[in-house]
């Protein structure tokens, strides 16, 4: 159960609220020729071209031609980029259900390291639903949304959640940081912010119950 002090609950993207399927992806990549790609994410190396997308130095047009130079094969954009995306699997209703209850209580902000496509894909298809009559997109559900390709910060550095904390005007000790990284949890609760290891992606949800 929640903490009577908490005031503010900032939450990760992928492994939190959208689920993440490797071998998906992996699969995805063999279908379009582009095992080396499938490689890197089956080894789970966020380096190199996927790092530069994460911390938005690249376009999704330069991620597409580097993916082209290392598979060696025309492919074309969209099929890279529906290759990428076939890691999200989505954002189940219990947890959108679960966000909207949070937000008539809680100050909800997002904290995702994260690409341009990725966070394309989860804008357009995950997070609208429909209240009262009303749609809601992502903008709705969090008061303010902070991702890594935008900031060109990426967690586990203090310096984006020092970022996230200045910027919104939160006090570390009523903040909640909910992730699935134990790496990323420690580097939060090293500024005081209060913390939970999801360790699977619907664990969260009993916080709320």
């Amino acid at each position: 159960m929640l903490q009577k002090d908490i005031r503010n609950i900032v939450f990760d993207l992928g492994g939190v609220l959208c689920g993440l399927d490797a071998q998906r992806c992996v699969e995805a990549f063999h279908r379009i020729g582009a095992q080396r790609i499938a490689y890197y994410v089956e080894e789970h190396r966020v380096e190199d071209l996927f790092l530069e997308a994460e911390l938005g130095t690249i376009t999704t047009g330069v991620f597409c031609d580097r993916v082209r130079s290392i598979v060696g094969q025309p492919v074309p954009d969209d099929d890279i980029v529906w290759a990428w995306n076939e890691l999200l699997t989505g954002v189940s209703c219990a947890r959108l259900e679960a966000i909207c209850r949070l937000a008539g209580k809680y100050r909800l902000f997002l904290l995702s390291n994260t690409n341009v496509m990725h966070w394309a894909k989860c804008k357009e298809e995950y997070f609208k639903t429909s209240v009262n009559g009303h749609t809601l997109s992502a903008e709705n559900l969090f008061q303010r949304i902070y991702l890594s390709f935008e900031l060109h910060l990426a967690k586990p550095s203090t310096e984006i959640f020092q970022h996230v904390l200045d910027d919104a005007g939160l006090l570390s000790s009523q903040t909640l940081f909910i992730d699935d990284s134990q790496a990323n949890v420690r580097a939060a609760s090293q500024l005081g912010m209060l913390t939970y290891h999801n360790k699977n992606i619907d664990d969260w949800l009993t916080l709320i119950v």
